[in-house]
């Protein structure tokens, strides 16, 4: 006998604009420039609630929102983590990452895993950022 296991993939889209500079960028990007980008959060869920919703659209974009609104707007080598670190799109999206994972730790997300967080530079260009657990 077979057993189904079920899963839900969930994506929001939200966007911010900042400016950075790369430190020892040999090439154009180490002058100050800016950028809007775009935010892809993924999220996954093996379980609905009663309404039949494994997160609520709504839930998800506010978190997004506030883990970006840090940098929307703000010159990133000027605030954490970038202040010690590069503020590569690499690292911005971890950073995006990281406080969308702590968000989801909250008692009532439960059910919810972070896919990955997409983040795009340009039209054309993009970095995709996820974290999987190593069993040692």
């Amino acid at each position: 006998m077979s057993a189904v296991k079920r899963c839900y993939q969930l994506k929001v889209v939200s966007d911010f604009a900042s400016a950075h500079s790369l430190h020892n960028y040999p090439g154009d990007c180490r002058r100050l420039h800016g950028h809007n980008w775009k935010v892809e959060v993924e999220v996954s869920a093996s379980a609905l609630n009663e309404l039949g919703i494994a997160i609520d659209f709504k839930a998800l974009r506010h978190i997004v929102k506030k883990v970006t609104d840090r940098f929307d707007h703000f010159y990133l080598n000027d605030i954490p983590p970038f202040d010690k670190e590069n503020p590569t799109a690499e690292n911005i999206a971890a950073a995006i990452y990281q406080g969308v994972a702590a968000a989801l730790q909250q008692p009532h997300y439960h059910s919810i895993a972070l896919i990955a967080v997409t983040l795009w530079e340009t039209e054309r260009a993009c970095v995709r950022y996820s974290e999987e657990l190593i069993h040692e």
